[in-house]
């Protein structure tokens, strides 16, 4: 099970994949949107949703959208913050991270590092064979992370037998 995260710290999106390496089946098993508000201990917040997802899961890797250039060096921050205590939480448990750019994940979906965000999200739809897209925007781009994180084949490969 991969979980793919879209970093933020008003709202990360999460979700589960499933990839069977026999016939290259993903499935989406769950998805969600972590919001947290101002005043919240957030980060804590985060690590004990993630946590929790890791757990319920059994997670053995984690895709995650990495930094990329920002405005706001502030906002780029709490966002360096969150995927920090994402990584160091995962890391603890003994899983594998991977961080990808939003080219990375652009290319590995759409073949195309400038594509645009609908673009993105219905190869998402398309990928998972989903009906529809999935809602909100946040927890789709976390399901374009994992799907890169499982078509790039970065992860340490593990047998079922192991």
């Amino acid at each position: 099970m991969i979980l793919g995260i879209d970093p933020g710290v008003a709202n990360l999106g999460w979700a589960v994949l499933q990839s069977r390496s026999d016939n290259e089946v993903i499935k989406l098993v769950d998805y969600g949107c972590l919001k947290t508000k101002k005043g919240e201990e957030r980060l804590k917040m985060i690590d004990e949703k993630i946590d929790n997802v890791i757990e319920r899961y059994e997670i053995d890797r984690v895709a995650v959208e990495g930094l990329y250039f920002a405005k706001n060096a502030k906002s780029a921050i709490k966002v360096a913050e969150v995927i920090g205590v994402i990584k160091i939480g995962a890391i603890r448990k003994g899983i594998e991270v991977k961080e990808y750019t939003p080219l990375q994940i652009k290319m590995a979906l759409t073949g195309y590092g400038r594509a645009e965000k609908f673009q993105v999200e219905a190869m998402v739809k398309n990928l998972l064979g989903l009906e529809k897209a999935i809602s909100p925007s946040h927890a789709a781009d976390a399901a374009a992370v994992g799907l890169t994180g499982i078509m790039s084949c970065d992860f340490e490969l593990k047998r079922e037998d192991q």
